[in-house]
């Protein structure tokens, strides 16, 4: 079946205050709505790139109003491995991983080394 339209999907969410963030709890995982919306602003700016829409993360952040360095750095989480993306959408990840962190350390592009990374908040 071929359907080129957009596709759409349904996540039951409540949003809970824990602190100073803000977290949707489904029942068995907690999710950080600031890290889901920065992944997929950040694959959906790619594919943006990647279709020859824009021709850098600067042309992307001109035209959305937002200062350059935000979109490029939002764009490394592109980088991220498969698994690892799948477990923040899921909610997944450790407490301590956080938008902030990915913004304040460098994600190396070997996805082992990525998954070491993550291991370590546990």
């Amino acid at each position: 079946m071929n359907n080129s339209g957009p596709l759409e999907t349904f996540v039951p969410l409540v949003f809970k205050r824990r602190g100073i963030r803000r977290l949707a709890d489904t029942g068995a995982a907690a999710h950080d709505p600031t890290l889901i919306e920065a992944v997929a602003r950040a694959f959906h700016w790619q594919h943006l790139l990647d279709a020859g829409e824009f021709e850098s993360g600067s042309a992307i952040a001109r035209a959305e109003g937002l200062h350059h360095s935000t979109v490029n750095e939002l764009l490394r989480l592109t980088l991220l491995a498969p698994d690892i993306v799948e477990q923040l959408l899921a909610g997944r990840q450790p407490r301590r991983l956080t938008l902030i962190w990915f913004q304040r350390n460098p994600i190396p592009v070997d996805w082992q080394q990525q998954r070491q990374i993550i291991q370590s908040f546990a």
